[in-house]
Order: structure tokens, then C-alpha cells, then sequence
């Protein structure tokens, strides 16, 4: 059964159909003021899949937006939300709900793809998370940040006399110590970034006993990655291969 796959953000929706195992080509797009019909052309034709299994952190809107395309497609389409327990992990939240799906959904894709190791599972989108999950598929607790790309937006705009100074000069380089005062500000974001995974790591480690590996999916994720100094793999669709997962399964009952 041909099951689409969608991760949707705040700004950019990343898609996919699967076959059991078997995955297609990866699509990407920024999805801001998509109407219904252009996700029915873009995701659902020429041929419509059986099903669709969504991650959503776009909000109430767009999500009913994508609800009406595939309705209007004849897809049957499940949103996920967040369990206490489900495809291996425990939500370590007082109130599961309040953890963003897609953490749940990447922490299924992390622990399917290293299983029995700890792992710092890292999403640097327009936000940054940072989600422990120990060897058994416990997950301990995370932090929200802004990804790097935010913190220099926010910094131009509240800033006078930096936002003028940014304007030109040279570009960002892999050093700490820029050149400019565009490259200094974009790599304060990334070393900053890149500084508080690394602190994570070693707070990690006191709670699982042993040092968790860090899986960095997300956007800006490959320039973050340069900086971090812990062991660290990146991988870029991990929120659809989470879904992966999720497809294979039963549909949750409803209460």
C-alpha cells in the first residue's frame, strides 16, 4: 500500500511515498500560501497514493488546508500526535502533547536507525531542539532554542548599529573570529548552536551513564555540524523516516 509520507513546518514541507520498505524521491518546497489545489498538483497527482501520514508544526491552518487537498484527492490522511508510549519511545513529558511532534516523530526515526545507544537528537529548522533519548527509548527531557539563522534575524532587526554594520562585508567562514560583522554574527549563531550540543552531550551523559551520540537533522543542520566537537551523524530526512516507521504500524485507537 503506497503511503505518502509529509513532514510539514513552519516554513518548508518535505515529502515522500513509500512502498513497505521501498522509498521514492524526496521532494522539498517552501509551502507558504499553497491552496489546496496546489498541494492536490505538487504532492498528489498524477496518481494518488492510499494514504497519507503527516507530522505537522505548521499550526491549525495550514494543516487544514493540506486536510482539504487530500480530501479533495480521496486520500485518507492521519495527523500524528504525540503518545505517551509508541514505535519504541517514552515521552518523558508531564503532558506528552506539549512535545512538538516532529521531536516524537524524529526520536522514532533515531532510535530505529541506532538502536540501543544513547542519542542526542538535534533538529536546527527555524528553531533548534535538542531531544536525550537513552539506550532503551526513554526520552528525558529537551531544549528549544532559536536556530541560528532566527537568532541573526532577531539580532539585525532589534539592533541599529549592527544591522547597519552587517549590511555587505565578508561572508561567514569556519572560524570563530570573524572578519566582518555579517560573518560575526552569523557565526556567534552557529558556534553558539554548535556550543550548547556539545553541553548537552555532556549534561546527557550524567543521566545515561554513557555518552549519547548526537543525530542532527534539519536545514542549517550541515553548517551546525562543522562546530560540533561530539561524535555526530547528520541525517537529513529523519522526521520521514520516523514516519516510515509510524506507517508500518497500527493506527492508534481511538479513546
Amino acid at each position: 500500500m503506497a503511503v505518502l509520507l509529509v513532514d510539514i513546518g513552519n516554513t518548508r514541507i518535505k515529502w515522500v511515498r513509500a512502498l513497505g520498505e521501498k522509498r521514492g524521491r524526496r521532494y522539498a518546497a517552501v509551502h507558504s500560501f499553497w491552496s489546496p489545489a496546489d498541494y492536490v498538483r505538487r504532492m498528489f497527482l498524477p496518481v494518488p497514493p492510499e494514504r497519507m501520514l503527516v507530522a505537522s508544526v505548521a499550526g491549525p491552518k495550514v494543516d487544514a488546508v493540506l486536510a482539504a487537498a487530500a480530501r479533495r484527492a480521496g486520500v485518507p490522511a492521519r495527523f500524528v500526535t504525540v503518545p505517551r508510549r509508541g514505535a519504541g519511545v517514552t515521552v518523558g513529558y508531564t503532558e506528552p502533547w506539549r512535545l512538538g511532534v516532529d521531536r516524537f516523530v524524529a526520536a522514532v526515526g533515531a532510535i530505529q536507525l541506532f538502536k540501543g545507544i544513547p542519542l542526542c537528537v538535534v533538529a536546527v529548522g527555524t528553531a533548534m531542539t535538542i531531544d536525550l533519548i537513552a539506550a532503551d527509548g526513554k526520552h528525558k527531557g529537551g531544549v528549544i532554542i532559536p536556530a541560528p539563522a532566527l537568532a541573526v534575524d532577531a539580532l539585525l532587526r532589534y539592533t541599529h548599529g549592527i544591522r547597519r554594520r552587517a549590511r555587505g562585508g565578508a561572508p561567514a567562514g569556519t572560524v570563530l573570529f570573524a572578519r566582518s560583522t555579517r560573518a560575526g554574527v552569523v557565526q556567534g549563531a552557529r558556534y553558539a548552536a554548535a556550543a550548547l550540543i556539545d553541553r548537552a552531550v555532556e549534561e546527557g551523559q550524567k543521566l545515561v551513564k554513557r555518552r549519547p551520540l548526537v543525530v542532527l537533522t534539519g536545514g542549517e543542520a550541515p553548517a551546525v555540524r562543522l562546530l560540533v566537537q561530539s561524535p555526530c551523524v547528520g541525517v537529513p530526512d529523519l522526521v520521514l523516516r520516523g514516519l516510515g516507521v509510524l506507517a508500518a504500524e497500527p493506527p492508534p485507537r481511538r479513546r
